[in-house]
């Protein structure tokens, strides 16, 4: 049976997630930002890295313990590479440095064909598929990994967890081809954290082979879960490294005290990760049939889909069909348990709360 959503107005989302920022200590621009990523989230259908779970990581990790700082200016290092820069996010929020370093990448590369923002001592960004999705749109090639807040994935072969679900996000500037950009984002962990807490919000059972007690035996109760697993084996636990390895290239943390009880002389927070290229910088110009670059891409796109595969989905599909839907709606998609949880924040924010009855449904 299909689940039923309450639609709850962007305005009013917006509303109790900036307050319960601010109520927190945070900037108008970080709690701005903090909302737009929290929409484009919801909007996407990314339910494992909405409001909910963003002011859950700040309750756990940031505002309330140190791990981030609310008002923190941002750090630029000199470099001697024109299209490169290295900041120091100073435990500043995460999707506030974020959204600044897609933003500096997209000018880096309109003047060199490439840009690359790495970013030390910082707090989660979330939904890294949001800030590739938005360099997609804008004609941008965008890649982007991090570190997670917390070593919860165990290493192929390994019994204790000392990797984080460790993200990597592309996006590719396929609206003109397909509608969409496609979007390849994912967890290196069979799932993410956030869809641990979704389901045990949601009083359902996790996938089989995702995830191990306390006893290293696998489990599929959301409460009894304390680790994950990497997903495709030796696959997954390599993506996994490599965000690993790129974050101690710039400076990072070691990964099982991040985040952790403070550790005299280490550093205990996330790195980033981000690169844009201009789709000019690599174009060969040589297109079958004298196609543009844009057609070329539809074509090639097409024969992966052809030859029987109509059934096939391209990554960023499910989320541009969310966004239609939620279009549709009028408004954000949210279960019970999320309006609950919404408006767990807006109480200790001391805004108004949502009356779910006063809600539409989808």
């Amino acid at each position: 049976m299909a689940e039923i959503f309450h639609v709850v107005p962007v305005a009013i989302h917006e509303q109790i997630v900036i307050s319960a920022y601010r109520h927190r200590g945070y900037t108008a621009d970080e709690a701005g930002k903090a909302a737009k990523l929290a929409t484009a989230a919801t909007t996407h259908g990314i339910r494992t890295h909405n409001a909910i779970k963003a002011l859950h990581l700040d309750e756990l990790f940031g505002s309330k313990v140190g791990g981030c700082v609310p008002g923190a200016h941002i750090r630029k290092l000199p470099s001697r590479f024109d299209a490169t820069e290295v900041w120091d996010g100073n435990k500043k929020l995460g999707q506030a440095v974020a959204w600044e370093a897609i933003e500096r990448c997209m000018a880096l590369a309109d003047r060199h064909g490439t840009g690359t923002v790495s970013v030390d001592n910082a707090f989660h960004y979330l939904w890294g598929g949001g800030y590739v999705m938005e360099a997609a749109r804008r004609g941008y090639i965008a890649y982007t990994n991090c570190t997670a807040s917390l070593a919860e994935v165990v290493p192929f072969r390994g019994v204790h967890p000392t990797l984080g679900t460790n993200p990597h996000s592309w996006g590719f500037p396929t609206t003109d081809a397909i509608g969409f950009p496609v979007v390849i984002d994912w967890a290196t962990s069979v799932i993410a954290m956030g869809r641990v807490q979704q389901l045990k919000r949601e009083g359902k059972p996790l996938p089989a082979g995702a995830a191990v007690d306390a006893s290293g035996k696998p489990t599929t109760d959301p409460d009894a879960a304390v680790a994950l697993l990497p997903f495709g084996d030796h696959k997954g636990y390599g993506l996994s490294l490599i965000n690993e390895i790129v974050a101690a290239l710039i400076g990072g943390s070691l990964p099982t005290i991040r985040s952790r009880a403070p550790v005299a002389g280490e550093k205990q927070g996330c790195a980033f990760f981000f690169q844009v290229i201009h789709p000019e910088a690599i174009s060969g110009a040589a297109f079958p049939f004298g196609r543009s670059q844009s057609d070329n891409v539809k074509a090639v796109l097409a024969d992966i889909l052809g030859h029987g595969n109509a059934g096939c989905i391209l990554p960023g599909q499910l989320e541009a069909e969310a966004a239609e839907r939620t279009c549709r709606a009028g408004g954000l998609l949210f279960s019970t348990a999320e309006v609950g949880a919404l408006n767990d924040l807006a109480r200790e924010a001391g805004v108004a709360e949502i009356d779910p009855a006063a809600l539409p449904t989808a």
